[in-house]
C-alpha cells in the first residue's frame, strides 16, 4: 500500500520509529506548507480520501496530522465527523468533561502524574477502535501521548515467558478496581461510579455494570469495588496480520492501591514477570512533542497509549468511535 497522496505530504516527527516495517506514527503534511492548509481545506482532503486514510490509520496504526489550521474543538468534532464513524461514550475511570459534540477531555487527573500505557477501555466487552486526539494547548514541558505497538509486547513476552504467557493466556485474566461515589479531580482515576454509569441508582448503577461485564461489591464508604473476568491476554484482530495484541491492563493494574490484576483461577502472577512486562512496553515506546493544532489517528486496537507527566498548561482533547 503506497503512502502517495495528492492531498498529503508525508512528513517526520521527533521520537517516530519504523516497526516490522511500517512508520509510526505516519505524520501527513500540507502538500504546500502555509499554502490550503486552513480547517476547510483539510476536511475537504480528508473527504476525498476516506477509505485511504482509514487504511493507513490500520496499516500503520497511528496516523499524526501536523502543519494543519486545526484552531479548536469545533474544528476537531468536523474532522472526527467527516469519517461516519460511529461514536462510542467512554466507559471508565478517567475523569473527563464533555466539550462539544463528540469532543471530550482527555484525562483530566493531575498533570503530574504518569497515566500508564492502555487500550483504551480495553475491560470492557465493547470497546473504541479508533482513539483520536487534538492538541490545542502544547505543554512547556513533558506532556507527551507515548503509543506502543502492542503486538511487539506480546512477541517478546512470548520469547522471555512463554510458560507464563500461556498459562496466563488459557486461564484469563481477573481484574477488581474501586471507585469512589462522587468524582474526584484529584485522581488520574478518581472518576466515581455515579459519573461512570450515569446514574445514582445503585441498582441501576448494577445492571449497568452487569450489561459491560462487571460485578459489583458495594462498600462502606459509599464507593463500589468492580470486579471483571475472565479477560484475555492478547487479541487477535482482523486485517492486522494475524498479530496478536497485548490486549490487556495487567501492569497498568498490577498490585495498585485500588486495584489488581490476577489469573482468573485467583493464582497470583509473579512480579518479576510483570515489571519485566513494564520495561519491555517502555523499550518499544514511541515518543513525540505534541505541537498546537496536531490530530493523532490511534488504532486502538492495536496500540497501547499513556501519558507523560508535564507542566502546565496543558490541553489535549479526546474523541473515541466504533
Amino acid at each position: 500500500m503506497e503512502y502517495n497522496c495528492k492531498d498529503f505530504k508525508v512528513g517526520k516527527c521527533e521520537g517516530e520509529k519504523i516497526v516490522d516495517g511500517e512508520i509510526m506514527p505516519l505524520v501527513l503534511n500540507p502538500i504546500e506548507p502555509n499554502n490550503k492548509n486552513d480547517i476547510n481545506s483539510l476536511l475537504e482532503y480528508l473527504e476525498n480520501n476516506k477509505d485511504w486514510f482509514d487504511n493507513m490509520i490500520t496499516k500503520n496504526s497511528a496516523v499524526l496530522l501536523r502543519g494543519f489550521d486545526v484552531k479548536n474543538a469545533q474544528n476537531f468534532n468536523d474532522i472526527v465527523e467527516v469519517f461516519g464513524w460511529e461514536d462510542i461514550r467512554y466507559v471508565g475511570p478517567a475523569p473527563r468533561t464533555h466539550i462539544y459534540k463528540r469532543v471530550w477531555t482527555a484525562n483530566e487527573g493531575p498533570l503530574s502524574e504518569f497515566i500508564y500505557y492502555h487500550h483504551e477501555m480495553v475491560l470492557i466487552k465493547e470497546f473504541p477502535k479508533k482513539v483520536i486526539l487534538y492538541c490545542e494547548i502544547p505543554p512547556p514541558e513533558g506532556g507527551e501521548t507515548p503509543f506502543v505497538p502492542s503486538f511487539r509486547v506480546t512477541e517478546r513476552m512470548i520469547e522471555e515467558f512463554p510458560e507464563a504467557v500461556e498459562e496466563i493466556e488459557k486461564k484469563g485474566l481477573k481484574y477488581t478496581f474501586s471507585a469512589p461515589s462522587k468524582d474526584d479531580q484529584g485522581s488520574m482515576r478518581g472518576r466515581g461510579w455515579e459519573d461512570a454509569f450515569g446514574t445514582s441508582d445503585p441498582i441501576e448503577a448494577e445492571k449497568r455494570a452487569k450489561a459491560l461485564g462487571m460485578e459489583m461489591e458495594w462498600l462502606p464508604n459509599g464507593g463500589v469495588k468492580t470486579i471483571l473476568g475472565p479477560r484475555c491476554l492478547t487479541k487477535v484482530f482482523d486485517g492486522r496480520k494475524g498479530r496478536r495484541m497485548w490486549f490487556n491492563t495487567l501492569v497498568g493494574m498490577y498490585g495498585k492501591d485500588i486495584s489488581s490484576a490476577m489469573m482468573f483461577d485467583g493464582t497470583e502472577i509473579p512480579q518479576n514477570i510483570v515489571k519485566r512486562c513494564e520495561e519491555i512496553i517502555e523499550e518499544e515506546s514511541i515518543q513525540f512533542k505534541w505541537q498546537k493544532g496536531d490530530v493523532l489517528f490511534l488504532d486502538n486496537l492495536a496500540t497501547l497509549h499513556g501519558r507523560r507527566p508535564s507542566l502546565p498548561p496543558r490541553k489535549v482533547l479526546v474523541a473515541t468511535c466504533k
